[in-house]
């Protein structure tokens, strides 16, 4: 077979050798570029099974190769990959450690920003384990054994079946490297906290027999504390440094009723003990300072001192910003040749991610477990039963660790054979079995049980001692508690210091869950016949998948016996039989702008055990009119099957955020006649409030919701839908790569995207129930299956997934890259990848609704771009790097006229479909007329790197080398933090040296 060469798939091979960061090329010189492009074999590029020379293919492919993970100071994959420009908003980071569930702890890849779950990623080409919700680790993999990654932005449901919907990411392992080397490296924030340590080694071996190599790693991340930061201190962030502290803090307390009542304060007030008071004096409780805010203008008196804190606390002094993980793993990828023709290999990879996450303890109050302080307490002050008291235990903070556990084999015989003459065909059969062992431990969440003995009846024993029980009937192991008691007091019943009750209120709680996939593959490849412009390529396979998991809470969480989100166990699997082909088509070769033409078709054909089957085909085509210039474009057919947890997950309490329409401050009732109807006569038989409704307020945990998107005071449910169907999707794309002849090594490429997915499956969620009802007025949504009203009006809620809606992206994405070479100076090369957001629409309901693109919304960047500038001279090199992101905007969550308009704060009006903003409002609800423009962020990374001669290479450098801080982010996308989850946090300085044997 003959291969003839062209300057433009000349550059892009010498591009994945010498080590390039983009699917564009850097030749250093013509002749070089031909002399490397002879010297390779075919290979499979990502989202084709056929074996080819050239790798500028129809669909837009990024490399990143082992050079460019060299000169760089991130040192994991998943730190990598979330700074390439395709790549979406993180869907848990490391500044979200309320997270909870299997997937905690994890690190997942969003393509597009269209979901992890919607983006597939494979290890040397077979799929990586996953979770029951279709989420693929990607921290399992170590960056030490990794050749090089190739990203696929395009939709390849046709070559690789569900999920590939956003794009594929592949990472390929080091197969043939010989000899041994070792690094360290160690890097911390200038601040001298989250210091990472990281060691690894590779040794590979080689002969005319087959070959071995080995890659071991372990890394470990310290945490840094949220208010280790200045940006992240304070709840409502730097401007606004007393506001949003929670009144269900380290002062215990109750709320007064006609029973319980505390001479000189009116009944339903919020009481807590004096400092110094006794807490079984009743006249020893004062009025709770609730104000939330700066108290301007307001008077003790009020029950708020201007300017104090006092009565609350801070949740983010025991709040991790970047949560703490340790991983080990090691990797092995070995072949040995059986024949000339046939090759048995095996890969096997182990893998263990510890991580770590804390937050305040538990804001334990009791009308929400059904937990009153009995009458007969000995530390009752009043003598009659507290039903609303509260406490945060502030001594215990919350702390869960997740464990999880990778074994991954792969055994494969491959080899070729010649059809006919001068007509090489590939197989392979293969068998892959990945495991994921998960173990996750909780401490902080209160036992219910326990606390109902603890707060029950109590006396003073003859000892001096305070018991549970009666003396008649004393409770046996039981330890009494005061929970008015604020943190930092001692005394009888106290929970500070009192190692005793701690144990008793508090057990750790275990969770456990297991995933496996195995999957049984066969593959052909090769040439069918000769047509004029060259070999039909064709291929064919066939793959059986098997998907099973189990996730199983504590069996506390599973009766609802603690604090922690009561949730039944999740357990089930699927399989699926698949069939491909793939036909490539050279068309015209070498004519009048028509240096080539090919056409490539790839169809799959799925049949699954839950749904049924389905069948996803694509079409792409390559058209060079000169060797200089190729146009490629795409059209592709996609899916996502429904996971585990879609499909068997068991339901889970869920203390959700939401605003509700007939709130009368906030909601749609305030300025909608229609959702005010439909809230005092309800919509289908179903949520009226009656004359309630002109007065409605939304009940927050704290009391009246002083926000929209407030989080409900009582749990909601949320669990599985067995009948969910797959999504489709539909993506195009259409590019050009030019490498013009006039300006040597200057590669450019530019592609159209646009992605349309349908019948999604979305996460229902309260707001979205709701709003159906009232504002839509859809019977449908009314149902009592889905939402019923307590007698203050508060809504009791359940939802799951469902398939509705759409999803729609479309954008481009730009990269360049251009190497040049001074003898006096050395050799250069820069390359910048952006990508432009032009349309990002979500509607999660079947129902007529105006598209809303949340472009630039949150956490929706209209531009990304990346442009990193390398320099290599002799022993000497030095790459400097900068990562843009463009301007976002989020919801205001409320408006006060002259204080948010001085600190730039509510700064662009968004006009309500009912009116405009009126200048000098200070009606809260008129803030969601009005949203928070935040500027561009650039973070600017340098390394400086040495050449030893004994075989070492020292680089040192920094991210964020300027300590850029991003805006604050009141919406906390992807955190838990006023602050962009996928920012950096400061400016972290590293040194890595590396050792060749």
């Amino acid at each position: 077979m003959q291969f003839k060469t062209n300057r433009l798939r000349d550059a892009v091979l010498a591009a994945l050798v010498l080590g390039s960061g983009t699917g564009i090329a850097h030749a250093q010189d013509a002749n070089q570029g031909q002399e490397k492009a002879k010297t390779l074999d075919t290979l499979v590029v990502t989202g084709s099974r056929i074996r080819q020379v050239d790798v500028e293919t129809s669909q837009p492919v990024t490399f990143i190769t082992r050079d460019d993970i060299e000169k760089q100071g991130f040192q994991s994959v998943a730190d990598i990959l979330q700074n390439i420009t395709a790549t979406g908003t993180p869907p848990l980071s490391r500044a979200s450690p309320l997270s909870s569930g299997e997937s905690a702890g994890g690190t997942f890849i969003s393509l597009r920003n269209l979901g992890a779950a919607r983006t597939l990623v494979l290890l040397n080409g077979r799929r990586l384990g996953i979770t029951t919700s279709g989420l693929a680790d990607i921290s399992t993999i170590p960056a030490s054994a990794v050749e090089r990654i190739e990203v696929l932005k395009d939709g390849a449901s046709s070559i690789y079946g569900s999920d590939a919907i956003a794009g594929v990411i592949n990472v390929i392992t080091r197969q043939n490297f010989e000899g041994a080397m070792a690094s360290a490296y160690y890097g911390v924030y200038s601040e001298g906290d989250g210091a990472i340590r990281k060691g690894d080694m590779v040794m590979g071996f080689g002969s005319d027999k087959g070959s071995l190599v080995l890659s071991a790693e372990w890394r470990k991340e310290d945490g840094v504390g949220a208010t280790d930061r200045w940006f992240t201190r304070d709840p409502r962030g730097p401007l606004h440094p007393t506001d949003n502290w929670t009144t269900v803090g380290g002062y215990g307390g109750f709320v007064t009723t006609a029973t319980t009542a505390i001479p000189g304060i009116p009944t339903g007030t919020r009481v807590v003990l004096k400092p110094g008071g006794n807490p079984r004096n009743p006249a020893d409780y004062i009025r709770q300072n609730t104000n939330t805010g700066s108290c301007a203008g307001a008077t003790a008196s009020t029950g708020c001192t201007p300017g104090s804190i006092e009565h609350k606390t801070n949740t983010l002094e025991q709040t991790d910003l970047r949560t703490p993980l340790e991983s080990k793993s090691i990797n092995i990828d070995g072949s040995y040749f059986l024949t000339e023709n046939i090759t048995a290999s095996v890969g096997m990879l182990y893998s263990n991610r510890s991580s770590e996450r804390t937050v305040a303890g538990y804001p334990m109050q009791a009308a929400s477990f059904n937990t009153p302080m009995s009458a007969q307490s000995y530390f009752n002050p009043t003598g009659a039963t507290i039903s609303n008291w509260w406490r945060r235990t502030w001594e215990v903070p919350r702390v869960s660790g997740s464990e999880l556990t990778t074994y991954r084999f792969l055994a494969s015989v491959e080899g070729s054979f010649e059809l006919m003459a001068d007509k090489p065909w590939d197989w392979d059969i293969s068998y892959m079995h990945n495991s994921n062992e998960l173990i996750q431990s909780s401490y902080g969440n209160l036992n219910l049980a326990n606390v109902r003995n603890a707060v029950g009846p109590s006396y003073l024993d003859g000892s001096g001692q305070v018991r549970c029980g009666t003396a008649a009937a004393p409770i046996a192991g039981c330890q009494a508690w005061n929970p008015f008691l604020p943190y930092g007091a001692s005394g009888p019943g106290s929970l500070t210091g009192n190692q005793a009750l701690q144990d008793y209120l508090f057990q750790e709680e275990h969770a456990t869950g297991e995933t496996t996939t195995k999957i049984w593959a066969a593959n052909l490849t090769g040439s069918l016949f000769s047509l004029p412009a060259g070999d039909l390529g064709f291929a064919f396979g066939a793959e059986y998948r098997k998907e099973s998991g189990a996730f199983t809470p504590d069996a506390l969480a599973v009766t609802g016996g603690s604090t922690n989100l009561a949730a039944k166990p999740t357990q089930g699997g699927y399989n699926v039989k698949e069939f491909y082909v793939e036909v490539q088509a050279p068309l015209l070769r070498d004519m009048f702008l028509a240096k080539d033409l090919t056409l490539n078709f790839a169809s799959r054909y799925s049949d699954y055990n839950t749904f049924g089957d389905t069948t996803n085909s694509k079409l792409g085509l390559v058209w060079k009119p000169i060797d200089q210039l190729m146009v490629r474009g795409t059209v592709a057919e996609g899916f996502r099957a429904p996971t585990i947890a879609d499909l068997y997950g068991g339901g889970s309490e869920t203390f959700s955020f939401f605003t509700d329409p007939c709130d009368t401050l906030f909601g749609s009732s305030a300025q909608n006649a229609t959702t005010r109807g439909n809230c005092t006569n309800g919509v289908g038989g179903n949520g009226a409030l009656g004359a309630l409704a002109s007065t409605y307020r939304q009940r927050s945990q704290t009391g009246l919701a002083g926000s929209p998107n407030t989080q409900t005071p009582i749990a909601f449910t949320s669990g599985a839908n067995p009948l969910l169907q797959p999504e489709t999707s539909k993506t195009k794309t259409l590019g050009m790569v030019w490498s013009p002849e006039w300006v040597e090594s200057l590669n450019l490429a530019l592609d159209w995207w646009h992605i349309r997915i349908d019948n999604t499956i979305v996460a229902d969620s309260p707001s979205n129930i709701l709003n159906d009802c009232y504002v839509q007025g859809l019977a449908s949504r009314c149902s009592a299956a889905l939402f019923t009203r307590g007698a203050d009006g508060t809504p009791h809620v359940t939802f799951g997934s469902r398939n509705a809606g759409y999803r729609e992206v479309e954008g481009f994405d730009f990269d360049v890259s251009y190497r040049w070479n001074w003898e006096s100076i050395g050799a250069f090369r820069v390359t910048s990848n952006s990508t432009y957001t032009v349309k990002d629409v979500l509607i999660s309901t079947n129902d007529p609704r105006y598209p809303v693109s949340s472009v630039g919304v949150t956490s929706t960047f209209r531009i990304r771009s990346n442009m990193n500038l390398s320099w290599e001279r002799g022993i000497w090199g030095a790459s400097w790097m900068t990562r843009y992101y463009s301007s976002m905007a989020e919801g205001c969550t409320y408006f006060v006229p002259g204080l948010n308009e001085a600190n730039l704060e509510c700064n662009q009006i968004q006009y309500a479909p009912t009116g405009g903003y009126v200048a000098g409002t200070t009606n809260p609800a008129s803030a969601i007329r009005r949203r928070n423009v935040h500027g561009a962020t650039v973070f600017n990374d340098v390394q400086l790197r040495v050449k030893l001669p004994w075989d070492g290479n020292v680089s040192i450098g920094a991210n964020n080398v300027f300590n850029k801080i991003g805006p604050t982010m009141y919406t906390q996308p992807s955190a838990n933090v006023n602050y962009y989850g996928g920012f950096d946090i400061g400016r972290f300085m590293y040194v890595k040296y590396t050792h060749k044997f």
